[in-house]
Order: structure tokens, then sequence, then C-alpha cells
């Protein structure tokens, strides 16, 4: 007769997940995080542009690529918050950074994390330890409201605990607020806590574990007109500067906004009404 206890272990055994079995990190050079159950998607075909039409961000494009390269060659390199206005390439820089290094025969792979999936982090930080390629890991608009407690996951990225980030892991986010969290919740929090300055310092000290922020900000009407005439260009549609002018600038004005968003949204159009493949 069967010991119970034996039974008891072998059901358990049948209910637990199966462990996350090592992804062949040769088949491609980006990953999504997936949980229930974990896994490591290979993605083949990266959703990006070029760096060079990334117009009006110089600085922070530079900034980004030096502390890009510098990781891809296995130098110390920093943790990276890009914030501020939305649609001016934040994301787009992350993914066109990537791009470059790889281009130019760095190994990096770029793993993408939801934030939703934040407190599985740790299992996704403890499987890449231990693999032999370095590492990008990449959140698109973080943010937290005043009962989110996904950013405590988010400093075992940034921090590491007693064990310390993996060597081979650094973290890009992304996000429209520098504090990842709204002005108005910080403000309420410091109106009505008994101690007003240790009531938000937890979640606002969050974005101090980034080495690197890179601000962006609105762009110019210049600016919004080159980035423009730069999908024109590498895409070859041909439109007369006029032209591009008055009905970009209409388009701009229907939207109520302009950004890299809406200009590549207005190149879009352009491309489809004059019958050119993008």
């Amino acid at each position: 007769m069967t010991d119970p206890l034996d039974r008891i272990a072998d059901a358990l055994e049948r209910l637990a997940p199966a462990p996350l079995a090592t992804p062949d990190f040769h088949a491609a050079d980006a990953y999504l995080w997936q949980t229930s159950p974990d896994a490591l998607q290979p993605v083949t075909d990266i959703a990006r542009i070029d760096l060079d039409l990334l117009v009006g961000i110089d600085r922070s494009r530079d900034t980004l690529m030096a502390n890009t390269r510098q990781f891809a060659a296995g130098l110390p390199a920093n943790n990276a918050l890009l914030w501020g206005a939305r649609g001016m390439g934040k994301s787009s820089l992350v993914k066109a950074a990537h791009g470059a290094v790889v281009a130019d025969g760095l190994p990096l792979k770029l793993v993408e994390l939801q934030r939703e999936d934040l407190p599985s982090v740790g299992q996704l930080l403890d499987h890449l330890r231990g693999a032999n390629h370095r590492f990008l890991l990449f959140c698109d608009d973080l943010s937290f409201s005043h009962d989110d407690q996904h950013y405590k996951s988010l400093k075992a990225v940034l921090d590491g605990g007693i064990a310390g980030r993996p060597e081979n892991v650094l973290f890009y986010a992304t996000s429209n607020r520098r504090h990842l969290m709204p002005r108005d919740m910080i403000e309420n929090e410091r109106s009505t806590a008994i101690t007003p300055g240790e009531a938000v310092e937890e979640k606002v000290s969050l974005s101090d574990r980034f080495g690197l922020w890179l601000g962006f900000h609105p762009c110019s009407q210049d600016d919004y007109l080159a980035m423009i005439r730069g999908y024109c260009d590498a895409h070859g549609l041909e439109i007369s500067d006029e032209d591009l002018r008055a009905e970009a600038i209409e388009w701009q004005a229907t939207r109520g906004s302009r950004s890299g968003r809406v200009a590549w949204q207005f190149f879009t159009d352009l491309a489809g009404r004059r019958g050119v493949a993008i």
C-alpha cells in the first residue's frame, strides 16, 4: 500500500508549475517575459525605427547610446529612466539604441517586462543571472498609483537586495512622470501623513535609484517637420516642402498637439494616400 505522504507529495508535484525551460538565446535578439506560466518568448521581428530618424532628442540619444554600448561591452553602466512628454520617442529610443548596438556586432539581448508582471521579476532575474549573455531589461510606461505595491518588486532590479543586481542585467524604463507617481498623489500624501517628509519618501526615492535621468520635452514645429521629412526620405516618398508643411501643420492642428508620435501618424496617413508601402 502506498504511503499517504508519498501520495500527497506526488499530488503536489503534479500541481506545481514546471520549471522555466532555458530558452535558446541564439534564436532572437529580443524576448517578452510572460507569466502564468513563466516563459521568455522570442521576438524575431522587433517593431522599431532607425536611430537616425529620431529627431530633436540628440542629447538623450547620445547619452543613452554611450551607456548602452558600455554595458554591451562589459563595462560599468547605469540603469536609465526616460521620462517626460508623451509621444516624444522614449520607448523608440530604447529599441533603436538596442538595434544600433546589435548592428555594431556587440552581443545584447532585449527583454521586455510589463509593469503588471513586476512581482515576478525575481524569478526572471534568477534565470538571467546564470545565462552567458548580457540583457537589457525594458519596462515601458512605468508608473504607480497610491495603492500600488509593484514598486517594491522594482527594487530587486535596481538594488538587487543582498544578492545584488545580476552583473549581466541592466534596466531601462520609460515614464511620463519623473517620480513615477502622480504629483497630486505626492501632495496628498504630504498633506495628510503624520510624518509628511517620510510618507512619500519610499516611492519618490525609487526614481533616485536610476543612475541616468533623461528628460523628453515637447518638440518645436521645426523638429516636427524635420521628423516627417526624415520619414519621407527614408521611405522614398516624394513631396515638396511647401505641401508637406501645409498638410503636416493642418494635421497637427486637428490633433491639438505635436510630437514624434503625431509626426509618425501623419506620415502613415500621407504614405497611405500616396500609395507608398512602409
